[in-house]
C-alpha cells in the first residue's frame, strides 16, 4: 500500500500524462476494483476492470483532488460500469454457449498457483463470499462492498450512491447484521 503522499504524487504525474504513473496507479488500485466488480457479480470482471481504468485514464487530466478523492472517483466509475452492465443485460440477456475447450482450460479445474489445495480453499472462500453478497439487498451489498472492499468513507459512499451519511450507516449496519445471521447459522461468528 502506498503512502498518501506517494499516491498523490502518482496522481499528479498521471494528470500530467505520465505513462509510468498510469501503470503504477493501475497496479495499486486494480486488485480492489477487480474484487469489487467480482463481488457485484459482473459477468466479465477483468474486462470491466479494464474499461474502468480506460475511462479513468482517459479523463484523469480533468481530475483535481487528493488520494481519497481519487480512490472515490475510481470506485465511482467502477460502480457506474456495474450499473450500466446490469441495465444492458436486463434489456438483452446474453446467450452463452458451452465450449468444451473452455472447461479444459478453466482455472477452476487446473490450479493457477500450482497448489491445488490452496487454490481450492481460495475458490471455496471466494464463492462463499459471493453467495453471501448475493443474499443482501442491492443497496446493502453496494454499501458493504464500497466500505469494506473499496475502503471508502461513509461520506464518499453517500456521495457516490446519492444517499445521506445516516442512510449509508443504516444500510451498512443492516448488511452486517444479515451477514452475521447467515454465518452464525453455519456456526461461524463475526
Amino acid at each position: 500500500m502506498l503512502s498518501e503522499q506517494s499516491l498523490e504524487a502518482l496522481i499528479a504525474a498521471a494528470v500530467d500524462g505520465s505513462q509510468p504513473a498510469f501503470g503504477a496507479l493501475y497496479r495499486q488500485l486494480s486488485p480492489a476494483v477487480l474484487g469489487y466488480l467480482r463481488a457485484q457479480g459482473a459477468r466479465e470482471p477483468e474486462d470491466l476492470c479494464s474499461e474502468v481504468f480506460l475511462g479513468v485514464f482517459r479523463n484523469v487530466a480533468g481530475f483535481s483532488g487528493g488520494g481519497p478523492q481519487f480512490r472515490s472517483w475510481v470506485f465511482s466509475v467502477a460502480h457506474h460500469r456495474v450499473v450500466d452492465e446490469r441495465r444492458r443485460l436486463a434489456r438483452r440477456p446474453e446467450q452463452v454457449a458451452f465450449d468444451d475447450t473452455s472447461a479444459e482450460q478453466s482455472p477452476l479445474l487446473h490450479g493457477s498457483r500450482g497448489d491445488a489445495g490452496t487454490d481450492a480453499a481460495e475458490r471455496m472462500g471466494t464463492e462463499r463470499v459471493l453467495e453471501i453478497c448475493a443474499t443482501l439487498v442491492s443497496d446493502q451489498r453496494d454499501v458493504l462492498l464500497l466500505r469494506l472492499v473499496c475502503d471508502l468513507s461513509v461520506d464518499q459512499v453517500a456521495a457516490l450512491l446519492g444517499k445521506s451519511s445516516g442512510a449509508v450507516k443504516a444500510l451498512q449496519r443492516r448488511a452486517l447484521a444479515s451477514v452475521n445471521r447467515i454465518v452464525s447459522i453455519e456456526g461461524v461468528t463475526l
